[in-house]
């Protein structure tokens, strides 16, 4: 019965139908602006490839904070850590590994 107790306990930490609805109405939101900027071109490629990416990046956090709860609670550090780690190791891989491509390609261009 124990179990019961904390497992009902866990459970309030989840979200309510306001903040999913929260959530996706942002997701939608962010999705269509991005959608719209390249299916009808009026900014400078540049610029809509930087707000795409900008877009992007909200829309990950909008996902993080109202649909998989992550937020700076005691209860949900250990969880921030491990996205942060994770996010990081990705970081570098895909980082470095460009960089390392950049570099041969570059050197086998010289000869």
């Amino acid at each position: 019965m124990a179990n019961a107790h904390s497992h009902d306990s866990h459970d309030a930490g989840h979200g309510s139908v306001k903040s999913y609805a929260i959530g996706f109405i942002l997701s939608v939101i962010l999705t269509i602006i991005p959608f719209g900027l390249v299916m009808y071109p009026s900014l400078p490629k540049v610029w809509t490839l930087w707000i795409i990416l900008a877009f992007a990046v909200i829309q990950v956090l909008v996902h993080l904070v109202y649909f998989l709860h992550l937020d700076r609670s005691a209860a949900q550090r250990n969880n921030v850590i491990a996205f942060v780690f994770a996010a990081m190791v990705i970081v570098l891989l895909v980082g470095l590994s460009l960089w390392i491509m950049f570099s041969i390609h570059t050197v086998m261009m010289a000869h």
